[in-house]
């Protein structure tokens, strides 16, 4: 029988849970998902607390939340897919088996900034005044939900004998491996931007700065912890998801140096 523990040995924690929370007449309802939603509802909550700071109707991010949801959910299946074909290309059909795992986050990223945009156009609300109040969620989201990953026993590293270690069992290797936990360096990352975004409002200049530093701050964390994960998408030789976060710091530069030299003009 395969032991399924995580462990931190150098810690002395030891976690013995399945990654199925419960089955609903048959169907498995996994931990993976419970996180994920509740990491939604504290994003969702805490982006409405600023949307009402800034005298903008929740309302406009419940629907936005509505309509952009699926549609994350989507772009980020398509995503893994498109960067991961080989897995699918003896079974098309399982690209639609979403259930067994394998979307990514930049794609989520880009699909609801993109319906975002679509719908603030539609509507005729500032879309980078929605955005910095809506970012303030998404990375809280993203730090609580990088503990999916650690229910799931995925997104782990390189194996290292760093203190921290944690220990699983790796069905590629057959074996029990003890390895970077880089879902927790991702979650910590994550928890800090969270707390520096809400610092560096007392010093936002222009609509746009936000999600600007939002840009900058997350991508730079995923670049170098990305560069420990053992299961990244490539491109040849260069991991897809370093590719996307130094594109991400650029246009997130872009926007706060355009939104500085706004703002010393009128100085």
């Amino acid at each position: 029988m395969i032991d399924d523990s995580i462990v931190f040995p150098g810690l002395g924690l030891r976690f013995d849970f399945s990654p199925i929370a419960f089955e609903i007449f048959g169907l498995e309802v996994r931990w993976y998902g419970i996180i994920i939603a509740i990491g939604f509802l504290c994003g969702f909550l805490v982006s409405t607390y600023f949307a009402k700071k800034e005298d903008i109707n929740p309302e406009i991010l419940l629907d936005i939340a509505i309509i952009a949801t699926p549609v994350a959910i989507i772009f980020a299946r398509a995503y893994y897919v498109i960067f991961n074909f080989k897995e699918f290309e003896g079974d098309i059909l399982s690209i639609f088996a979403i259930r067994q795992g394998g979307i990514a986050i930049y794609g989520a990223l880009i699909g609801a900034i993109l319906i975002t945009y679509i719908y603030c156009k539609i509507k005729k609300i500032n879309f980078f005044k929605i955005c910095d109040v809506g970012v303030h969620g998404l990375i809280l989201g993203q730090a609580i939900g990088r503990w999916g990953n650690f229910a799931n026993r995925e997104a782990y590293g390189y194996e290292t004998n760093l203190p921290w270690r944690m220990q699983i069992y790796s069905r590629e290797a057959g074996k029990r491996i003890e390895v970077h936990p880089t879902f927790l360096y991702e979650s910590l990352w994550d928890f800090l931007v969270f707390l520096l975004l809400i610092f560096l409002r007392k010093y936002k200049k222009k609509e746009g700065d936000i999600l600007g530093y939002y840009f900058i701050l997350y991508s730079l964390g995923r670049f170098f912890i990305e560069a420990l994960r053992s299961d990244s998408l490539m491109i040849g030789n260069f991991r897809v998801s370093q590719i996307v976060a130094v594109l991400c710091i650029v246009v997130g530069s872009a926007i706060v140096v355009s939104n500085s030299r706004s703002f010393f003009d009128k100085i």
